[in-house]
Parts: structure tokens; C-alpha cells; sequence
């Protein structure tokens, strides 16, 4: 059995981490909250961009894009892999590398050897190189310090090498955001670009209203968001979709397109940054519980220790005075 300053020195230590846990998880929840504000400042946009394209395919069905067109062979590979530069973030990190892994291997199992990666985040990027994977380019900074510019030229690059057939396929790896509880690992097509109406959209379904990862919490929210939302909508006045478009819908569409994969990899960076300030929060959370849990074994195990050393201190004094 340990001594009673092991059992206080062990309590010291424990505290000490929990203090350490403790801040940790209050200064995730606030940047998760700032990244949730920076994806419901983007959302207006993104309504808007999604609202224009809709309407426009919807009333021309037919209409072929470059960036729309699948390659009938697939040859040349890229990945768009999102990570963060820290860790501590419970699994965030090690199931974006277990997929990225699993895509790679799927696809040098169909003989597809040419696979660059476009890592955004350090963690990500040391396992490529480690893995010796062909490396699109050093994004480590976006990782903490989202850039729409950035996001943009990474758009920009993929599209252009799309359309001169330097790649045939391009994918991204990153956490959908869902809410403070919940993040979806998610593997999605880039290009060829999905502009079906059922498509676009479909991501548009986060809680951005709460930090809070309890689902008792998170219901009561969603409720709340709910009623208000149809609230809004019975107030609501529909939007005007008879557009004149100048000079065709071909040009505008070649506007459009580029602007919607720049809005896609600039989405899933937020994404992946609320997931992991979420996934890094929920971790310090189980920390801190663990350690009050603990604390409270190690409380009762040094007063079980205390009140032992006593009776058997009380014994001996008893014991000697009954011998005199």
C-alpha cells in the first residue's frame, strides 16, 4: 500500500492535470464557437449561390460542363485531406488518416498508382510524407488560420489540371460539422462536380446554435431551432427566380461552377475546424471528468490510509499503557 505522501503527492499531480484539462476545454469551446459564427457568416452565400445554381439547372436540365464531365478512364488521383495541426482532439485525427489510408489502398487495388494529396494540417501531412505519397503543396497554415484567397487558388489549381486531363478524379476527406456532439467523417467527389439539384444542399444541415455536446441539451435546441425556423418561414417572401442572363447560361454557369468548388473546399475547412475544436472539447471534457473521478479515489484511499495509521497509533498507545 502507498504512503500517505505518495497517496498526497499522486493527489497534487492529479489536480494539477484537471486545472490544465480544465482550461483546455474552455478555451475549445471558445474557438468553437468562433468557427461556428465564421460558418453562419458564410451561409447567406452559400443559400444564395446554391438557390442561383438550382434554378438554373432546373430550367436547363441539358447543359455540359467541362468540370461536369466524368473521365471515361481514371489514372491520375488526388485527395483534398483535412487534419489539424495540434493534437489532443480524442480520434479527430487518426480516423481522417485511417480513411485517407483506406481511399489510397482502394485505389492501388484497382491500379491506380498516380495519387497526390493536398494535405490541410500538419498531422496529415507527416503521415503522406511517411507513407510516401506524391504531396499537392503546404497548406499547414489554413489549418488554424481559414483564408477564403487560399481556399480559392486550391480550387483554382484542382480545376485547371481537371480540365487539361492532368487528373481524373480529385476527392475530399474531412468531418462534416453536424453539431457540438456530433461530426461526421465524410469522403465526397469534388470533381467531377455533382451539380444534380438533390446534391447541392444536402450538407446543410448543422446545429450552429449551441457549443453543448449533451444530447439532452442539444434536442431541446434542435426543437427550439425548429419551431423558429417555421416560424421564419411562414413570415418568409419567395425569392424572384426569373433571371435574365447575359450573354448565355453557358458563360454564367463557367462563373458559377469555379465558384461553387471554391465555396466547397472553403465549407469543409470550416467544417473540419469546428469538428475539431468540438472533438477537442469533448476530449478535455472526459479528461476532466476522469480526473474528478480519480481525485475522488485517491481522497478516499488517503483518508482510509489516515484513519488506519490512527487506530493503529491509538493501538499502540493502548497497548503500552495496559503493559505499564
Amino acid at each position: 500500500m502507498p504512503s500517505l505522501k505518495e497517496i498526497k503527492t499522486r493527489i497534487a499531480s492529479v489536480n494539477s492535470t484537471r486545472k490544465i484539462t480544465s482550461a483546455m476545454k474552455m478555451v475549445a469551446s471558445s474557438k468553437l464557437h468562433h468557427a461556428q459564427v465564421a460558418i453562419q457568416n458564410m451561409l447567406p452565400y452559400e443559400n444564395m449561390l446554391e438557390h442561383i445554381l438550382k434554378s438554373f439547372l432546373v430550367s436547363t436540365p441539358n447543359v455540359d460542363h467541362e468540370l461536369q464531365v466524368e473521365h471515361k478512364e481514371i489514372k491520375r488521383v488526388a485527395l483534398i485531406v483535412y487534419s489539424s495541426n495540434s493534437s489532443l482532439c480524442g480520434g479527430f485525427n487518426s480516423n481522417v488518416i485511417k480513411m485517407m489510408i483506406q481511399a489510397v489502398d482502394e485505389y492501388k487495388a484497382h491500379g491506380i498508382d498516380d495519387i497526390t494529396v493536398y494535405p490541410i494540417g500538419r498531422k496529415v501531412a507527416e503521415k503522406a510524407q511517411k507513407l510516401g505519397l506524391k504531396i499537392g503543396g503546404n497548406f499547414m497554415d489554413l489549418a488554424d488560420h481559414p483564408n477564403s484567397s487560399a481556399c480559392a487558388d486550391i480550387a483554382r489549381k484542382l480545376a485547371k489540371q481537371y480540365a487539361a486531363g492532368e487528373l481524373d478524379k480529385v476527392e475530399m476527406i474531412y468531418h462534416h460539422f453536424k453539431s457540438a456532439g456530433s461530426q461526421i467523417l465524410t469522403q465526397k467527389t469534388f470533381l467531377p462536380i455533382d451539380l444534380s439539384t438533390e446534391a447541392i444542399g444536402e450538407d446543410n444541415d448543422r446545429d450552429l446554435t449551441s457549443n453543448v455536446a449533451t444530447a439532452k441539451a442539444q434536442e431541446y435546441l434542435r426543437k427550439k431551432q425548429a419551431s423558429e425556423d417555421e416560424r421564419q418561414r411562414a413570415e418568409a417572401h419567395p425569392l424572384n427566380d426569373d433571371f435574365i442572363v447575359e450573354p448565355d447560361l453557358e458563360t454564367v454557369l463557367g462563373v458559377l461552377i469555379p465558384k461553387q468548388l471554391h465555396l466547397m473546399v472553403y465549407t469543409a475547412l470550416l467544417d473540419s475546424q469546428a469538428s475539431e475544436h468540438a472533438a477537442r472539447m469533448v476530449a478535455m471534457q472526459t479528461a476532466t471528468d476522469n480526473a474528478d473521478e480519480l481525485l475522488r479515489e485517491l481522497n478516499l484511499q488517503y483518508n482510509k490510509s489516515r484513519q488506519q495509521a490512527i487506530t493503529n497509533e491509538l493501538l499502540d498507545i493502548v497497548g503500552g499503557s495496559v503493559n505499564n
